[in-house]
């Protein structure tokens, strides 16, 4: 939550240990990600599939799939990515979903 108590755009990722495709996301995008431009717009908050949601979160349909991310924004969704597709994919999915903020006007405030 920003300072002016609205809620700021997030990428929510459910994550399960054991799981391949969340160690793969690990290896090859966690490292890096706070410090890409998408990781700043967007910061990434992990959450075990298995633990019950948030508060802030209780809008989110979950499902019974690990890695899933998807993209908050305001009290709502704006999009999902299921699976880890590989780092290349994956940037151009988040790439995708960040767009349509833009699109919305959602995310960011206009002066």
């Amino acid at each position: 939550m920003s300072s002016t108590g609205v809620l700021a755009a997030e990428l929510i990722m459910f994550e399960q240990a054991g799981c391949i495709w969340c160690e793969a996301f690990n290896r090859e995008i966690a490292p890096i990600y706070s410090k890409t431009a998408e990781g700043q717009r967007v910061p990434l908050r992990r959450l075990d599939i298995d633990d019950p949601l948030p508060p802030d979160l209780g809008f989110i349909d979950r499902e019974r799939l690990a890695p899933l991310f998807v993209l908050v924004d305001k009290g709502r969704e704006v999009g999902r990515i299921r699976g880890y597709p590989g780092e290349d994919h994956f940037w151009a999915l988040l790439g995708t979903l960040i767009k349509k903020l833009d699109v919305d006007g959602t995310s960011r405030e206009r002066s």
